[in-house]
């Protein structure tokens, strides 16, 4: 079992001590939820349940280019019309800063990141690769990355995908914490996010398999526990895109949610056979508990396309 996070591990005095399950849906506002964004949230709810565990949902709004002026609200809305709603306060990240500035701090503290100054053309000179500093003249706002050593391997085992190894330094390299424009990356936000609201289980779409390593480094940085991880497959479109990749999203129905429900279900390879006369989103979850079978989800990776990419918003 992993264990709870301790305050002093990422310079918080506010931690929340996990329970023995502790799942999370954390969608970006960047358009309504779309039948992708369902899946994910419905298979780790789902899983969370059959774990006798618990559900949280956080906005992972810190790229202000990419959202859309009330997208959060809208998916928010679309969750509890569907019946997911967290057992938790809802976090945004955009009300964070002062937790990713400390733990960036400390991390430059301790030699553990630096600033870059390189630029995305000296970047591509080394294939995008990052293993030293490369930039011809200092930048006015460098990005800050993380120091990453030369036999950065890492191997985790997840629970859907089984056995994943990545060596970090030459797929990735030195990644980045703060972009220089000044908005936080994606890896440090999910990772203080994660140990400061005490997750323990990950449980997220395929396309975001390639994270987790840089995601466990990062951990094992800022001494916080690593969650246990299950990638669920990964819905695409006709042309085999990532829905939300796609020219339209295929955005869910709240209007008809036991039927989108119905959809997401089979996208999660579950029995269409299983008996759900459910008159509510509440009843059809309740049905879902009983009927989920974690085992058909092992080692999937995609699901058929489900969706055409001019279907039309809710």
């Amino acid at each position: 079992m992993t264990e709870p996070v301790s305050a002093s591990a990422i310079d918080s005095a506010d931690v929340v001590q996990a329970p023995g399950y502790r799942g999370r849906f954390a969608p970006s506002p960047t358009g309504h939820l779309h039948a992708g964004s369902l899946v994910a949230a419905l298979g780790s709810w789902l899983m969370a349940r059959a774990a006798g565990g618990e559900w949280w949902v956080r906005i992972e709004d810190l790229d202000p280019p990419r959202e859309v002026p009330g997208a959060a609200r809208h998916q928010l809305a679309t969750l509890t019309s569907f019946g997911l709603v967290p057992d938790g306060p809802i976090v945004f990240q955009s009300e964070r800063h002062g937790l990713y500035r400390r733990a960036l701090e400390r991390l430059l503290d301790e030699g553990k990141a630096f600033h870059c100054h390189c630029s995305r053309a000296e970047l591509a000179q080394c294939g995008g690769v990052h293993r030293r500093c490369i930039a011809r003249a200092r930048r006015r706002d460098p990005s800050v990355r993380l120091r990453v050593g030369d036999d950065a391997v890492v191997a985790f085992t997840d629970a859907l995908q089984g056995e994943q190894i990545q060596n970090v330094s030459t797929a990735v390299g030195d990644f980045v914490l703060r972009r220089a424009d000044g908005y936080w990356a994606y890896q440090l936000a999910v990772v203080v996010d994660d140990a400061d609201q005490g997750i323990t289980h990950v449980v997220r779409g395929c396309d975001l398999i390639d994270s987790t390593a840089r995601q466990i480094l990062l951990q094992r940085a800022l001494g916080v526990a690593t969650p246990a991880y299950a990638h669920l497959p990964l819905v695409t479109d006709h042309a085999g895109r990532k829905l939300s990749k796609s020219e339209g999203d295929g955005a869910v129905d709240a209007n008809n949610p036991c039927a989108a429900l119905a959809r997401a279900w089979r996208m999660l390879q579950q029995d269409q056979q299983a008996p759900f006369a459910a008159r509510s989103p509440a009843e059809w979850l309740q049905a879902a508990q009983r009927c989920f079978d974690v085992s058909r989800l092992t080692n999937v990776r995609k699901t058929a396309p489900p969706i055409a990419t001019n279907s039309s918003r809710s």
